[in-house]
């Protein structure tokens, strides 16, 4: 290291780590708060019972279904057709699929 700042002249060690250079690591830890952990429950309220946090949850469901955007009974109606139609060709697209598999079987172990 003195080899290091001898040879760039400028009096300063150059920094041997990433976490270094980018000054996270510039000396030694500050004073204060910073050595001892974290407290968990610093500034949190004392806990909730279990009924009223239901009640709590029911009403924030409740305000949430109000938000909602329901579709109307035509668009339910078109929704509802475009789903079976789907569902239908998925369903004879496996029918058919599962049928070429068999007959391919059949002809390859011919049983």
């Amino acid at each position: 290291m003195a080899e290091e700042r001898e040879a760039s002249g400028s009096g300063q060690e150059r920094p041997s780590t990433a976490a270094d250079r980018r000054g996270r690591r510039s000396g030694p830890a500050p004073t204060g708060d910073k050595g001892r952990a974290t407290a968990v429950r610093d500034g949190r309220p004392a806990k909730i019972s279990l009924p009223k946090r239901l009640v709590r949850f029911l009403r924030e469901v409740v305000a949430e279904l109000r938000k909602v955007i329901w579709p109307t009974r035509k668009q339910l109606v078109t929704y509802t057709i475009v789903v079976l139609v789907f569902v239908s060709f998925m369903v004879a697209l496996v029918w058919l699929l599962d049928l070429l598999f068999a007959q391919g079987v059949m002809l390859l172990f011919g049983t």
